[in-house]
């Protein structure tokens, strides 16, 4: 079995719910958002939402998702108000003004917003959110 989609094969005891969230909703929580589909455990509910949110997808987000073969289908910026209660908030480094939302387990992931750099500032952008993926699927397997 491929160890990157491990925990997407894992069958969760309940569902959790988890949100990603970044200022604008354009880059960092959406390729969580579609990562995480395809990397944590089937039935988990993921979302995203933004502080700010744009009124679109980042352009170098989408073409590192599609580089990746991650489907994007779905994806547009949402604002905090559309989140549903989560087990698990998860920050990505939003050192301006990071939401204080009820939730079981909160982390910031300190990622730099790769929006308007390099594809490789993209590639090492989503490498870091999958590699902090395969530990949140860890924790949740765990919790």
């Amino acid at each position: 079995m491929d160890s990157s989609n491990a925990f997407a094969n894992a069958a969760p005891r309940h569902a959790p719910t988890i949100a990603f969230v970044c200022t604008h909703n354009a880059c960092r929580s959406q390729m969580a958002e579609a990562l995480a589909r395809q990397l944590l455990p089937r039935g988990t509910q993921i979302f995203s939402a933004g502080t700010d949110p744009t009124d679109h997808v980042d352009e170098g987000a989408l073409q590192e998702l599609a580089r990746r073969g991650v489907s994007a289908a779905g994806l547009h910026p949402k604002p905090l108000s559309r989140l549903p209660r989560v087990d698990w908030l998860v920050t990505m480094g939003c050192g301006v003004s990071c939401p204080s939302l009820p939730c079981a387990h909160r982390e910031d992931w300190g990622l730099d917003d790769p929006m308007g750099g390099s594809p490789r500032s993209y590639r090492e952008c989503a490498d870091a959110i999958a590699q902090h993926l395969r530990q949140l699927g860890e924790k949740i397997a765990r919790a």
